[in-house]
């Protein structure tokens, strides 16, 4: 559950960092969803299989962030 609402957090964070000039915010969303993600593959770890879906949902949506923050970054180079 907490993985789910910190990969909500990171895709909002996300995307007010595609506004211009406001792409130095995935400098810090990258981190942030990875403990997101991070977080997520624990709850994966420790919870029944039939009650992995918000696990699963939480991980994936970190890692959609994560994956969109670097190529946000690759981009702009890091500062646009």
């Amino acid at each position: 559950m907490i993985s789910l609402l910190w990969g909500i957090v990171a895709l909002l964070w996300m995307v007010l960092a595609f506004i211009p000039l406001l792409g130095w915010g995935n400098w810090f969303l990258i981190p942030f969803a990875a403990v997101g993600a991070l977080l997520g593959a624990i709850a994966m770890l420790f919870t029944h299989e039939q009650r992995r879906g918000r696990a699963k949902a939480g991980l994936l949506l970190n890692v959609v962030v994560i994956v969109v923050g670097v190529i946000r970054l690759s981009l702009g180079g890091g500062i646009i």
